[in-house]
């Protein structure tokens, strides 16, 4: 029989030995285990060290689990109801130490009276200057010989409390995966070359999935990561590189073919600064794209101020110049109207029409946009989410700018993507710069474009690191700035995912602000996400115009709000933000030609990992060198953003602990795809064949970013 052909690893769980249909419902809502297959790749966080025998005498005060091989005696069961409990001494030829039970008295009772020595495991601890374990685990010497893995090491697993009510803890989930693998490693199947397998001196598969549980020995548990991180890594790059071919040679793109007048003229007569050989680079790079007759997908990654906007507009321009209409969509009503109020000031001098739309557009307005842009008569749209709504239509969209593209969720972006019968253009922008290793997988899908330059006239921001005893050196600081014509920004944290405690925290700062900057002397003013929208752009349009000296704000501000005249950021308990929030906030000032600053505020007493996220922001202005900070201290999960593919989901692999692994299985992946793009070479059987069950599980996002 050939095992390969049969998919018993896809087994509803509830038919596993021990599991039924009560716990396999648990199993399938608290941890995603629906199959043999599932619970197979359910891996251990840990594992507990039981092939070493210790002594007595080797008990130390900072010791952790251990194990021990001597006799029983004087078992007894002393005090009442609740203090009831069974105790005995437990001895070698080295010692003595107590042993104490609380729960199943009787049955351990009986399983002490039945035989003499025993192996126990436990943690011992000091208790009346004694030595003792409490519940220590009774192993029986032949358990190992009779097992069908090994019992060397004992692997503990993540649990839940509502597993632990249905006798699911992790010594249970244990117990499960040996009934499994005694089941299931007749059936698994190899899913790289064999000549692979021995080429990378890699385990092979069924060894790597046995020793992942219950290794033999330390050497078997790595080498059964490395194998099962390898797979990982690799069929996620083939997926990406794959798709990626799927998608050039399936999906026809526009061919925007002429440089016309817009775009020249623009460039010439409107462009109010000079490129620079980065934003150079990028377009010329967008232009190959467009030009190919391939649709394009392209990320543009750029930190705060590099010029992204610009570009953008520049693509948008390339569009309408060939007949096209273009949308630019951003995650919040403040950006998406700054980037409509800017690039309709900018092409003013072009006949081009550019319109607005938001959830708050009036619907007479709204009316008329929606039927003006199905009959073509709107050159760009530019908005928020509302662009993904089903009435907007569009006359012949060519192309799609998404702005903050980490905020919209894919399903959400595929919307605008399905708006045309020939898909757009699609260029994702993000100023949140992303580590090589992270990009590669988690946009390998996409042609990526870095602006690595800022604009000419740019100054570095300072960054500077106040304590609270700093409070009037602060003060005295923003006065001067004032005084200069400055404006000033002051950013409150999210305390624990609660606006109104937010709110509370940032009238304590109003409160305490506006006694030193006393109204109507100096203009002060608070936005916060509990405002309505039309009064946090009313009060962001006066701080733009120089009406308020001094914002105080929540996050609201985070993302893309554009004040040249800022040139203070102050941000309030500084170590309760990430460092990519950081960042962001940082990147609002630092617009104008002035020097610009940027003071983290916070209490003396901080963690460990929040003063390092500090010091890094006070060291560089760099947006990838903090990122890989960033990856290395938090690992991949806040820098993602909400990508929702699913390609993240890694169950063993770590993007910022396996960078080299990331970068030698990309090259891998992408050497079989140019020598067997189609994988029909017999000795890519396995792979084509892995890859082909994975994808079909995959819906593909990849065309829309």
């Amino acid at each position: 029989m050939n095992n390969e052909n049969i998919d018993f690893l896809g087994t509803p769980i509830e038919f596993l030995k021990g599991v039924g249909e009560k716990r396999g419902m648990v199993l399938r809502k608290e941890f995603g285990i629906a199959t043999f297959r599932d619970m197979l790749y359910y891996f251990p966080y840990r594992h507990i060290d039981k092939s070493h025998v210790y002594k007595v005498c080797d008990i130390v005060n900072d010791g952790g689990y251990i194990l021990l091989k001597g006799s029983i005696r004087n078992l007894q069961i002393v005090g009442q109801n609740r203090t009831r409990r069974l105790t005995a001494i437990f001895q070698d030829d080295t010692g003595a130490i107590e042993l104490v039970w609380f729960n199943g008295l009787k049955w351990i009772e009986d399983v002490l009276k039945s035989r003499h020595e025993f192996v126990i495991f436990g943690k011992p601890s000091l208790f009346n200057n004694h030595w003792n374990i409490t519940h220590p685990e009774l192993i029986d010497p032949n358990q190992q010989q009779d097992s069908p893995v090994s019992l060397r090491f004992q692997p503990l697993y993540n649990t839940s409390e509502i597993a632990k009510k249905k006798s699911l803890d992790s010594k249970a989930i244990s117990k499960l995966m040996i009934n499994l693998l005694s089941s299931v490693k007749e059936y698994i199947s190899e899913t790289l070359p064999l000549e692979m397998v021995k080429e990378f001196n890699l385990l092979p598969l069924r060894d790597a999935l046995i020793n992942i549980h219950y290794p033999e020995d330390n050497q078997k548990l790595s080498q059964a990561n490395l194998r099962l991180k390898f797979d990982e890594l690799f069929f996620t790059q083939m997926r990406l590189l794959k798709l990626k071919l799927i998608n050039t040679n399936k999906f026809q793109g526009h061919i925007f073919s002429q440089v016309g007048d817009n775009f020249n003229k623009f460039y010439k007569e409107c462009l109010p600064f000079d490129l620079t050989n980065a934003q150079k680079r990028v377009l010329r790079e967008i232009r190959a794209d467009v030009g190919s007759g391939h649709q394009m997908n392209r990320l543009l990654q750029g930190d705060v101020g590099s010029g992204k906007t610009v570009i953008a507009l520049f693509s948008m321009l390339l569009a309408n110049d060939n007949g096209f209409q273009a949308c630019m969509m951003a995650p919040t009503e403040i950006l998406a109207t700054q980037h409509y109020e800017k690039i309709s000031k900018q092409v003013a001098p072009l006949n081009l029409r550019v319109e607005f739309l938001s959830g708050s557009t009036k619907t007479s307005v709204r009316k008329k946009i929606l039927f003006d842009l199905q009959n073509g008569d709107i050159d760009i749209l530019i908005g928020t989410h509302a662009l993904i709504e089903d009435p907007v239509v569009f006359n012949n969209i060519g192309l799609v700018v998404i702005d903050e593209q980490h905020r919209f969720g894919v399903e959400q972006r595929a919307k605008l993507w399905r708006k045309s019968t020939t898909p757009p253009h699609i260029l994702v922008m993000t100023a949140t710069p992303i580590p090589r290793t992270l990009a590669m997988t988690l946009y390998g899908d996409l042609d990526v474009s870095i602006i690595d330059e800022l604009p000419q006239g740019r100054k570095p921001i300072i960054t500077r690191h106040f304590y609270e005893k700093d409070r009037l050196k602060l003060l005295g600081f923003m006065k001067q700035q004032i005084d200069l014509g400055r404006q000033i920004y002051v950013v409150y944290p999210l305390i624990q995912e609660s606006e109104s405690l937010d709110l509370l925290d940032l009238q304590a700062g109003f409160n305490a602000i506006t006694q030193t900057f006393p109204q109507p002397m100096y203009s002060v003013s608070m936005v916060h996400g509990k405002q309505k929208n039309e009064d946090k752009d009313f009060t962001m349009s006066r701080f733009k115009k120089g009406e308020i000296q001094i914002l105080l704000s929540t996050t609201v501000i985070e993302v893309g709000i554009d004040v040249p005249n800022a040139s203070v950021m102050v941000i309030e308990n500084a170590e309760r933000f990430g460092l990519s929030q950081l960042h962001q906030l940082r990147g609002r000032v630092g617009r104008g030609p002035e020097q610009s600053y940027c003071i983290l505020m916070s209490k003396y007493e901080i963690s460990s990992e929040g003063r390092k996220r500090l010091d890094a922001m006070v060291e560089t202005n760099d947006g990838f060198e903090i990122a890989n900070f960033d990856l290395k201290l938090r690992g991949p999960g806040d820098l993602q953003g909400t990508r929702q593919s699913g390609m993240l989901d890694f169950k063993i692999a770590d993007l910022a602990k396996d960078e080299k692994l990331v970068v030698y299985t990309r090259n891998l992946a992408q050497q079989i795809l140019e020598k067997d793009p189609d994988l029909t070479l017999s000795e890519h059987k396995r792979i084509a064949e892995t890859l082909r069950k994975q994808m079909q599980k995959e819906t593909d996002w990849s065309v829309i970013s």
